[in-house]
This record gives C-alpha cells, structure tokens and sequence, in this order.
C-alpha cells in the first residue's frame, strides 16, 4: 500500500494488521483519486472511516489543506499515526477516536465544515444514509462538498435529490465508488 500521486507520492504506508480493516487497492484508490482530481484543489477533508489513513492522506498528497481522521480501532490508530509521521506533515492532520455518529457531533459543536468527505465503512457495517443526513442537519458540509463513498455494490446509498447530486458512480469488482456533490 502506498501514496499513489502528489506531494507524498510512492510514500509506503502501513496496514492494520487483521481483518478488522480492508485497506482500499492501490487500483481502487487511483480510480477514487482520478474522480476526485477537480475536487482536489484546497480546503478540509473528513475521513470518517480512516482505518489507514491512506484515503486522507493521498488527498492531502494531492493538494487538500487539512485533513480529520475519524477510526474506533486502537490498532488503526497506531497505525494512521504512524503513516502520518511518515508524511513529515504532521500539522495537517487531525485524528480523532470514536465511533462515527459520537465524533459528527463533537465536529459539529466545533462548527467545523468539510469541502471533502471520504466514506469508506466495512462493509457489513454500512450507515451511509444516517451518516451524511447526520453531516446535513449538523452543518459539516460545505456549499459544493464532495463527498465519495466505497462501498459493496449491494449498499443502501443515498439517492440524489435537491441536496445530494450523483455526480459519478463505477464498479470495480465487487467495490462500487460513488461521487456526490452537496448542493446547499
């Protein structure tokens, strides 16, 4: 597993040893980043579900300002600490510990706001609907927010309406990649 592109391209990183955590493909994460290219240009990012950090940090690779990681595993965060060190840019990430629905709010009492959300849950775990209308009514969500989901291809994903536009969405293998755009 390595940073694909950017500032911190070919940088090796660490995976979580087990199978609490799937790591995403070299091959998926190029795809998710080539999507994600005229997104890419500044501003906050959220990794909800960061297991690596390896999402996070090919954003801010690629020219994102700052990034929040969000895991609940112990392991993960050994391990996503370790790769941001790696980096040598410590000073633009933050790593929170909680379960997701716990950390949205302590975001939102900050009045944080995320121009990128990553969402890439286990699969059996899916919450995708709950978690972004969570990031709606809490105001994390900037005018124009991209927010990409990985998912199975069986995941209950947000239907686009006059909030969420689908903007991309492409299989690969059993994962599906979608892109969607807040529309304030």
């Amino acid at each position: 597993m390595r940073v694909i592109a950017g500032k911190f391209g070919g940088l090796r990183l660490e995976a979580v040893k087990g199978r609490a955590t799937r790591p995403t493909t070299d091959k998926v994460k190029e795809a998710i980043f080539s999507m994600l290219l005229p997104y890419l240009n500044g501003g906050r990012v959220l990794d909800l579900y960061a297991g690596t950090g390896g999402l996070a940090i090919e954003a801010i690779s690629r020219g994102m300002d700052e990034a929040v990681l969000v895991d609940k595993q112990q392991a993960a965060l050994a391990v996503i600490e370790k790769n941001i060190e790696k980096t040598h840019a410590e000073s633009a990430f933050t790593v929170l510990r909680g379960a997701a629905s716990t950390v949205l709010g302590r975001l939102a009492a900050q009045q944080l706001r995320f121009d990128l959300v990553l969402l890439d849950p286990p699969y059996a775990k899916e919450k995708l609907k709950a978690d972004i209308d969570r990031m709606i009514s809490a105001g994390l969500l900037a005018k124009g927010a991209v927010v990409m989901i990985e998912s199975d291809q069986v995941a209950d994903l947000p239907k686009a309406d006059e909030r969420l536009a689908l903007l991309k969405q492409k299989d690969y293998g059993i994962t599906r990649v979608s892109l969607y755009r807040y529309e304030a």
